[in-house]
């Protein structure tokens, strides 16, 4: 008897590969090797004979899967990464199939004679499939942002500049990492100066992030004019509840000197971007600005009070939250200048203790407040830092951390290869298993 049976909707619904391997070829790729494997899939069929038609479902069984094959990384002209398959071989030893339905038991009868052709037609289609998933992938490889908009002043480009380079023990990838102002591709007026990562062998990956990076984003910022803000006294005090008795202090020593009875505003701008040093343990930023106090008249114009010029010295403490990197300021020194003045040291010193406490009770908490924000760091989608540690060395800083993939336990697995792919094609003649 003729029979002809048809499937569709094929799903994987678990799999294991409990003896998996990853190693690198030296100026090549990965290779990837996988074998002792299991998987569960189920399928919808469709059965048609001269005599009668029927539909059901059935689960197929696989074991004794073994695929090798090397994973070839490179870049496109974007600098998107993107993958090749090589020497893809693939093999299911075992395939066990049951159906269900009115009519299992008859059905079922016929399973046993099935599955050599069942394995057949799999595996002349794993690699085809296979290659398909890649290639899929390489799509949303190519959707990736690697040119990320920060806030509104910032862009920060993290395209590949190179293809990987694999060692027998490592794979380096070269990521541009510059900050651009918001308007501006223009590349900023420095060079990056090349380093080398020291040898660690206890993390899962190593990320060197170069001074150039935060270079970048100093002369970004600066250009973009972020570091020129005013501040109202009721936008400073929203922010320093806890440090209201210190602002306080700092602002009854201006009204003193003054002898203000109306509001002022604070008015700080960088005259020049922010100095970045990074030194082993140590990392600093410089930031000379000038310092404007303002009041406001009866008739709602600011008027300036004093100006004065200064360079805050700055500590940079480092966090890694999820999946950015989050910095915060602490002030070190504070040094104020009086250009084109004539107020006596004195005053100078005076002033330079009170503007220094508005810095640190005022300005830095604000600073800090919006650098939460944090600065993404590149990784692949699903996969997260964890066990992660930061070094600062001499013209680098160094993240060290292991990965985690994060997956949904509800997520149906549905691969797009499986779609064309037929177990049995054509027609199957066979006899029932007695």
């Amino acid at each position: 008897m003729w029979t002809t049976i048809f499937q569709s909707n094929i799903k994987i619904n678990a799999f294991s590969f409990p003896n998996t391997s990853l190693a690198f070829v030296p100026g090549v790729g990965i290779k990837a090797l996988t074998n002792h494997g299991t998987a569960n899939i189920s399928t919808d069929w469709e059965i048609k004979s001269p005599l009668f038609e029927d539909a059901g479902g059935a689960d197929l069984f696989l074991s004794g899967v073994y695929f090798t094959g090397i994973v070839v990384l490179a870049r496109n002209d974007f600098g998107h990464p993107i993958l090749k398959l090589q020497r893809c071989y693939a093999q299911v030893s075992h395939a066990h199939v049951s159906f269900s339905g009115e009519l299992s038991v008859l059905y079922n009868s016929f399973a046993e004679p099935m599955e050599k052709p069942i394995l057949k037609n799999l595996n002349e289609m794993l690699c085809p499939i296979i290659m398909s998933e890649v290639e899929a992938l390489n799509a949303n490889l190519s959707m990736l942002e690697v040119l990320t908009k920060i806030d509104n002043y910032t862009l920060l480009d993290y395209s590949l500049i190179s293809s990987p380079e694999i060692t027998e023990n490592y794979m380096e990838l070269n990521l541009k990492g510059v900050f651009y102002p918001l308007d501006n591709l223009t590349d900023p007026p420095f060079l990056p100066v090349p380093f080398v990562l020291p040898e660690r062998h206890d993390s899962m990956l190593y990320v060197g992030i170069s001074e150039f990076f935060f270079k970048s984003a100093s002369f970004a910022y600066f250009t973009s004019g972020a570091f020129n803000v005013t501040l109202s006294l009721k936008e400073i005090s929203s922010h320093l509840v806890q440090n209201s008795q210190g602002l306080g202090n700092v602002l009854s020593r201006i009204a003193e000197i003054y002898i203000l009875s109306q509001p002022f505003m604070v008015r700080v701008m960088a005259t020049e971007p922010p100095v970045i040093s990074l030194q082993p343990g140590n990392f600093t930023l410089d930031i000379p600005a000038s310092m404007v106090l303002l009041a406001q008249t009866e008739n709602s114009t600011a008027e300036a009070i004093v100006s004065m010029d200064f360079v805050a010295s700055t500590s940079v403490g480092l966090v890694i939250l999820g999946q950015r990197l989050v910095c915060s300021l602490s002030l070190n020194r504070f040094r104020l200048s009086l250009p084109e003045s004539n107020r006596s040291n004195i005053e100078v010193l005076r002033f330079e203790n009170i503007l220094s406490s508005l810095l640190h009770f005022g300005i830095l908490p604000l600073a800090n407040a919006k650098l939460q924000q944090g600065i993404p760091l590149p990784n692949p989608h699903k996969i997260s830092f964890v066990n992660s540690d930061i070094e600062v060395f001499e013209g680098f800083l160094l993240i060290s951390t292991d990965l985690k993939y994060e997956t949904s336990l509800k997520q149906q697995l549905s691969f797009h290869g499986w779609e064309g792919l037929n177990l049995i094609s054509g027609q199957w003649r066979g006899k029932p298993v007695a």
